[in-house]
Formats: C-alpha cells, structure tokens, sequence
C-alpha cells in the first residue's frame, strides 16, 4: 500500500534573531511551499506552531497536507510535531521533516525513512514524542564546519552567500519533487531528488 504524506514539519528557531541561521533551512522550506500553495501559516497555541492546511485538490493523493513549523525552539519540536499528529491521528509512516544535514554540502538533498537522528535535537524530540523513528526526512545539506566543537555556532549563523544560493537551489528541487513525495511515490521522489543535475 502506498503511504501518503499528511503532515510536512519543516524545523527551525523562532523569531527575527535565528531566520537566516542554517539551523532554519527546514522553516525556509516550508515557507517556500506555502508561498507555492497559497497557504498561509499561522500561530497556534494549541500545537505550539505556525500551522497552514493545503487543500486535498492541490495534492494529487486527494487530502489534506498540514503544513507546520515549530515555534518551541528546536529542542522541543515534537511538542508541535507531536501534538498535532496525535489529534488527527497521523501515523509516524505519513509524517515528513525536513530539516538541515550537516552531513551533506550545501547542494545536496536526501531523503529517506527512518534511521538515528544524529545528534539533531529536532530529530531527537519528534522521535521521542512519537515513540519511534520511522517517520520520513527530507535532509537539506548545510556542509559541516570540520570541527565538532563549532558546530553550535555553525548552526546558528547564517550560510555564506554561495552555500545559501545552493541551498535555495535544494529547496526549489524540493518544491519539484514534493507532488511525488505528497502522494506517497518516495522511490521516484528519491530518484529526482537524488540525482544531480
């Protein structure tokens, strides 16, 4: 049975001081998705987020996408993620995160389902809010600063302006690849989005 995607968290900080941070790559995406999908994002209390619905006629699968971004810090973006999946009862399988990889240089983007989190608080959070791994990932490449130690401050700076046009690039392969992605064809999600070019 194919698995469609009902609920899109991209991860991030909130407020003015963090929207440039790498760290954000996840919020950068989702707001270019809502901007595609004329949704509009907005707080609320009770998920702990900006949250936006984009209408089943604009999703090939035939339902309703929420589109979410945390606004508890990063740390604690199952409280959001969570939450939300709990009350409309959306299964870990139907869940995708995207989120910034310091793994992959700026102009690579995976995705895949389940697997550690890597030491990426978010990841660790939702995981341990929904009591598994096994939600899927959209994994945007930030490049790593070769040094654990800097890595804090690497995350909460912004990408120079080569890496962030890279990035935006990824984004833009993301919003091509997210009609495959929402109607559940992941293996020619991952073709698209896993080849160069």
């Amino acid at each position: 049975m194919t698995t469609t995607i009902r609920l899109l968290a991209g991860l991030g900080n909130p407020g003015k001081k963090y929207e440039r941070d790498r760290h954000n790559v996840g919020f950068w995406a989702i707001d270019a998705l809502a901007a595609k999908a004329g949704v509009t994002l907005t707080k609320d209390a009770r998920y702990h987020g900006l949250i936006g619905k984009m209408p089943a006629s604009q999703n090939a699968a035939g339902n309703e996408v929420w589109l979410v971004q945390p606004q508890t810090f990063m740390n604690e973006s199952g409280r959001c993620v969570g939450g939300l999946a709990r009350f409309f009862k959306i299964p870990a399988e139907q869940i995708l995160v995207i989120h910034d990889e310091l793994d992959f240089a700026p102009g690579v983007v995976k995705l895949k389902k389940g697997g550690g989190v890597a030491g990426h608080n978010g990841l660790k959070d939702i995981s341990a809010v929904l009591g598994t791994q096994d939600f899927w990932r959209l994994r945007i490449g930030i490049g790593h600063p070769g040094d654990r130690s800097l890595v804090a401050d690497y995350v909460l700076s912004s990408p120079a302006p080569d890496d962030r046009i890279a990035i935006d690039l990824n984004i833009d392969k993301v919003l091509d690849c997210m009609p495959l992605m929402l109607s559940g064809d992941m293996t020619a999600a991952m073709l698209k989005l896993h080849t160069k070019g």
